[in-house]
């Protein structure tokens, strides 16, 4: 598609005419039939910027590159370039109109740097983090150059069909440490029977010391006239479903990402863990009203079924329903599960429909609940007031603070596990819990 330049003055441009206007009105003042002088000098600033924007020369062709994929949050790079033929640039500047998941505020603007050989044309590149799942697209581009002078410029506006799908973030699962942990005996790559942990029984085996004397196996020892001890293994494929509560208070930022974000990177990195371990994993997503389950992925290999089906969980400016949704959740499972909710809340009120559902939903499953520490709150309520406005914000962060304290311990009143951490931390702390769960055999 044939690119047709506009031709603009540029900011110089716009300063030297406010410049000229006050010589215009000195000559004016001190000799009246010298007024010629000032449409002259307009016009010769006109003709300077239109002589300056013809010297800046035509657009050849403009491009932009955009990754196809990339991770919320994560640092992506997107490049654009122009080549430009009959002139020769002076400055080149680019503005990007986007979704606003990829560039903040919908818009972004990169300045490209002059080719370094001759044939080459210019290019510049702008780092941005995508800040929600979901496919966003570039949906126009608007390219400006100035010639030598940088009295005039021409512009150019295209439309782009550049899209990024965004996936949710799996940094965690990718970290060194993570890999090195999975390759611990306890848990992983290596040793997959986790003999000497759990309640499943393995095996006699001869005493040996430092062997807990708790596992000895006196008939067995007194028969053989040895002593002999029990080895457990790790109960293995255990049902564990990671339930995201998509609703308004999920969707709230934290840090630049949604609540909703965290928590899929949290419960990902965790089910990755859990399939190493041998273990069956399932993904529900509810708001007004159920809106994901999936089938249970049983098998590392398959963990990208996990990450496709996370990527659909989408945000909703709405309560959630917890009535609806655990009931159907509690109908789907037909084996005792550990049931994993995120999810947040602002008042006990606005709980009290949450703790009912999830107290349901222990009388045949183990529940694990997530919640993200409010920094902010707790950053207002230790605050030193430095006048009564600031009082009053600490007094009611406190109280707020306590409601939702409250709320924690009427959940693990009803016998729920809790976990409240920083949004940087969740993933660690659940990963603790479940192993600690897996440890006891308590799933089973």
């Amino acid at each position: 598609m044939p690119l047709r330049p506009a031709l603009i003055p540029t900011a110089r441009a716009a300063w030297l005419v406010a410049g000229a206007a006050p010589v215009a009105l000195l000559i004016a003042a001190l000799a009246p039939g010298a007024w010629v002088i000032a449409p002259g000098i307009g016009l010769v600033l006109v003709l300077l910027v239109l002589f300056d924007a013809l010297l800046a020369g035509q657009v050849e062709d403009v491009a932009l590159s955009l990754p196809a994929d990339s991770e919320v949050g994560g640092d992506s790079w997107l490049t654009v370039g122009a080549r430009f033929r009959q002139g020769s640039p002076h400055q080149v500047e680019a503005a990007l109109a986007s979704d606003d998941r990829l560039l903040s505020g919908g818009r972004g603007t990169v300045p490209l740097a002059a080719p370094e050989q001759a044939g080459d044309g210019w290019r510049g590149t702008l780092h941005f983090r995508p800040n929600r799942r979901g496919t966003g697209a570039v949906e126009r581009l608007w390219l400006r150059w100035t010639g030598p002078l940088g009295l005039g410029a021409r512009q150019v506006s295209c439309g782009v069909a550049a899209q990024m799908r965004v996936w949710p973030n799996l940094a965690p699962v990718r970290s060194p440490a993570l890999q090195a942990f999975l390759k611990d005996a306890q848990v992983g790559l290596i040793a997959r029977r986790m003999r000497g942990e759990g309640t499943v029984f393995e095996a006699l085996a001869e005493y040996e010391p430092g062997m807990d004397r708790r596992r000895i196996d006196w008939k067995s020892s007194a028969r053989h006239a040895q002593l002999y001890a029990k080895e457990f293994e790790a109960e293995r494929n255990n049902q564990i479903v990671f339930a995201f509560d998509c609703g308004q208070a999920m969707c709230e930022p934290v840090d630049g990402l949604a609540r909703i974000d965290r928590a899929v990177t949290a419960a990902l990195t965790t089910a990755y863990v859990a399939l190493k371990a041998g273990d069956r994993i399932a993904l529900f997503g509810f708001a007004a009203r159920p809106e994901v389950f999936t089938p249970f992925v049983t098998d590392a290999r398959d963990f990208a079924r996990l990450q496709s089906a996370a990527a659909a969980l989408d945000y909703h400016a709405q309560e959630p329903n917890f009535t609806l949704a655990l009931a159907t959740l509690a109908g789907r499972l037909k084996r005792r599960s550990l049931v994993v909710v995120f999810s947040d809340f602002t008042d006990p009120t606005s709980a009290q429909l949450m703790i009912e559902s999830i107290g349901r939903l222990t009388a045949k499953h183990l529940v694990l609940f997530v919640t993200m520490a409010d920094a902010e709150l707790d950053g207002i309520a230790a605050q030193r007031p430095g006048d009564m406005q600031d009082l009053a914000m600490a007094a009611t962060a406190d109280a707020l603070l306590r409601q939702r304290a409250l709320v924690l311990s009427r959940l693990r009143a009803l016998g729920v596990d809790v976990i409240e951490a920083p949004h940087d931390r969740i993933g660690t702390r659940l990963i603790d819990a479940y192993l600690a769960i897996k440890r006891k055999g308590a799933i089973g």
